[in-house]
C-alpha cells in the first residue's frame, strides 16, 4: 500500500466544533480527530482526582457495586482474543482500595514518571500480590443503551456530560476505562464510532487507517475477536507476520491528558498505553453510513467491497511485478545492429546465435525494444517446449493436439508462474509499451504463427493473461473500431480454435482475480484459503497465529 495520504492525518482542535460542524465535517471525513481539553469542564476531573481525595469519592459513590474486570495473564499487556484473558466480578471499592495500596507504593518509592509513556516488558508472575497487576477494568457501562439495567456504573453519569458537538446523537453506550498501574491494550478497531475522553492520568494511542489492515493480521472474521490483530505487540514475529514490518510507517501516535478527547472513527485501528493509574469514559454510537445500511442491501454491498478490494490486491500484484523490473536483468537482450544476444558466457552466445539463424529476427524492420522484447519471447517458447511436440513448423495442425499434451502446456504454466507473479512472460510483457507489444505479435503472426501459439496455449501465467489483456485495452483506447478488428483478425487468426485461445486468456485472468480474492480473504479478514478451497467453495483457516510471549 502507499505511504499515509495526508487526508488521512490525525487532525487538531483547540476550541470545540458546534454539533452542525462536527456532524457535516468532521465526522463523514472518518479521520481521528483531537479536541484538546474538550471536557475539563467535568465535574469528573477534579472529584476523580486521586490527588484530591478521588479514590475517596469514588469508593463512597459507587459504594459495593460489583464490575466485571479484566484479568490478563499477559499483563500489563491486554489482549483482546477470549483466550488470552478473562472477566471476574469483583467488588468496585476492592480495586479502588488496590489503587489506593498502589498510590501509597509509588510514594514511599518516591517514583519518578517519564511525561511520555513507557510500558514495561511482560514478565512471569512469580508471587499471589501479582494479580492486582494484571486487573484492568476494561469497558464497564455507566450507560447502556441496549441493556438499560447492565451499567454498574450508572451513578456516576453525574459527573460527565455530553461533549455539545455530540448533539443529539444516539448513543450506543458510554464506558468506564481504569488502570491501576501501567497497561497496554491490543491493536484491534472498533464497529462504532468513539469518543475516548481522558479524565485522570495520560494516555498514548496509536492509529492505523481501516487500509492498513494486511499489515496487522486481523483476527479470522469468523473468530470472536475478529476486530484484533494476531500480531504479538510485545515480542511480534516478522517471519510469521512479514507485512507487519512496515506498519509502523502508517501508524500516528497522539498523547491524552486530562480533559482531552479523541475521536476515533469506527474501522481505524487504535492501541491504547496508559499510565499509571489513569481514567478514561468513551462514548460509542453508530456512524451515519452503518445506521443507513439497509440488511437487504448486505449481499450487495459485501459483493460491491470484494470486488474493490480485489481490484486494488490485483494492481498490487501488477506493481510487485513492475517493481521486480527494477532489480537485475534477468532475461537476454540482443544488439539490434548484429541481431546476437548480449550474454556474459559462451554456451549462451553459442545457442543465441544458433536461434538467430533459425528464427531471423530482422526479417521486417522492428526498432531496438521491440526486436528484443520478440527475441525474448521467441527464446523463451523454444527453451521450454520441446522444437519436436510443441512448437510445430508454420502450416501445422497444431501446437498441442491431445489431452496430454495440454496436460504439460499446464505444468509449464504453472511451472512458470511462481506465486502466479515472479515469471518471465509476465515481466517481459509487464515492461513493455502496449504499440510496442503490438507490433512484436503482428511480427509474430507473419513470422513464428506456432510458436505464437505456444506462447499463448503453453507460455501464458496467470498474471501473463492479466497483463497482455491489460495492454490490449490500453491499444484499444488509442485505436479505431477498424484497426482494432483488424488486429485482433490478425492475432487470433494463427490459432486452429481461436476460442479456445480465447479461453486460455479468459481462464488465465480468472486464475489471478481467484489469488487477489485470496489474499483478500487472508489480508483483510484473516481467513487462509487455497486454490483449491476457492474453486469448490470450500474454505479453511489454517492461519498462524504467533503465541503470546
Amino acid at each position: 500500500m502507499a505511504a499515509l495520504e495526508e487526508a488521512l492525518r490525525v487532525r487538531h482542535y483547540h476550541r470545540l466544533p458546534s454539533a452542525e460542524e462536527f456532524s457535516a465535517d468532521i465526522e463523514p471525513s472518518n479521520v481521528p480527530t483531537v479536541f484538546y481539553g474538550a471536557v475539563n469542564d467535568w465535574k469528573a476531573i477534579t472529584r476523580w482526582n486521586p490527588s484530591t481525595g478521588g479514590l475517596d469519592y469514588l469508593q463512597e459513590k459507587v459504594g459495593t457495586a460489583v464490575v466485571e474486570a479484566m484479568l490478563s495473564k499477559y499483563a500489563p499487556v491486554f489482549y483482546g482474543d477470549l483466550g488470552s484473558h478473562e472477566r471476574v466480578p469483583l467488588p468496585f471499592s476492592t480495586f479502588i482500595s488496590s489503587c489506593k495500596s498502589y498510590l501509597k507504593e509509588i510514594d514511599n518509592c518516591n517514583r519518578q514518571k517519564d511525561t511520555e509513556l513507557k510500558v514495561a516488558t511482560v514478565e512471569e508472575s512469580t508471587s499471589s500480590s501479582e494479580e492486582a497487576h494484571q486487573t484492568y477494568l476494561a469497558q464497564v457501562p455507566i450507560l447502556n443503551a441496549e441493556n438499560k439495567g447492565a451499567s454498574p456504573l450508572e451513578i456516576l453519569s453525574d459527573d460527565l456530560e455530553v461533549p455539545i458537538f455530540l448533539g443529539s446523537k444516539a448513543l450506543a453506550s458510554v464506558n468506564l476505562w481504569m488502570n491501576r498501574d501501567q497497561s497496554r491494550s491490543s491493536t484491534h478497531y472498533d464497529p462504532h464510532h468513539n469518543l475516548l475522553c481522558t479524565v485522570v492520568g495520560c494516555k498514548q494511542v496509536i492509529l492505523w487507517p481501516p487500509s492498513a489492515c494486511p499489515l496487522l493480521y486481523p483476527m479470522p472474521i469468523f473468530g470472536q475477536a475478529s476486530n484484533h490483530s494476531t500480531v504479538d505487540i510485545v515480542n511480534p514475529d516478522f517471519s510469521v507476520h512479514g507485512r507487519a514490518k512496515n506498519a509502523k510507517e502508517y501508524s500516528q501516535k497522539i498523547i491524552l491528558h486530562s480533559g482531552d478527547a479523541l475521536f476515533i472513527p469506527e474501522g481505524w485501528f487504535h492501541q491504547v498505553d496508559s499510565d499509571d493509574l489513569s481514567m478514561a469514559v468513551n462514548f460509542w454510537w453508530k456512524s451515519q453510513v452503518m445506521s443507513g445500511m439497509l440488511e437487504h442491501m448486505d449481499a450487495y454491498f459485501l459483493r460491491r467491497i470484494l470486488n474493490r478490494l480485489v481490484d486494488k490486491e490485483m494492481n498490487n500484484m501488477l506493481a510487485r511485478i513492475k517493481g521486480s523490473l527494477n532489480g537485475e536483468e534477468r532475461y537476454p537482450k540482443i544488439d539490434a545492429s548484429e541481431g546476437c544476444s548480449l550474454m556474459d558466457s559462451q554456451s549462451e552466445r553459442k545457442d543465441a546465435m544458433e536461434n538467430s539463424k533459425k528464427f531471423p529476427l530482422t526479417s521486417d524492420q522492428l526498432e531496438p525494444i521491440a526486436l528484443n522484447t520478440l527475441y525474448q519471447l521467441v527464446s523463451l517458447v523454444h527453451e521450454n517446449l520441446s522444437t519436436s511436440r510443441h512448437v510445430k513448423p508454420s502450416g501445422s495442425a497444431s501446437a498441442v493436439s491431445d489431452d496430454k499434451e495440454e496436460d504439460e502446456c499446464e505444468s509449464i504454466r504453472i511451472g512458470c508462474s511462481s506465486l502466479l507473479l515472479d515469471d518471465p512472460v509476465s515481466r517481459i510483457l509487464w515492461a513493455v509499451e502496449p504499440f510496442v507489444l503490438q507490433k512484436v505479435l503482428l511480427h509474430m503472426v507473419n513470422h513464428f504463427p506456432r510458436t505464437l501459439e505456444g506462447l499463448i496455449t503453453c507460455m501464458l501465467s496467470p498474471a501473463a493473461a492479466e497483463i497482455l489483456t491489460r495492454k490490449f485495452d490500453e491499444m484499444d483506447d488509442k485505436a479505431s473500431k477498424e484497426q482494432q478488428s483488424e488486429f485482433y483478425r490478425q492475432f487470433y487468426k494463427v490459432f486452429d480454435d481461436p476460442y479456445a485461445a480465447m479461453d486460455v486468456i479468459l481462464r488465465g485472468k480468472e486464475a489471478f482475480a481467484r489469488q487477489a480474492f485470496c489474499n483478500v480473504l487472508d489480508e483483510y479478514l484473516g481467513v487462509c484459503v487455497d486454490e483449491t478451497s476457492v474453486r469448490t467453495g470450500l474454505l479453511r483457516s489454517d492461519k498462524k497465529v504467533s503465541r503470546r510471549a
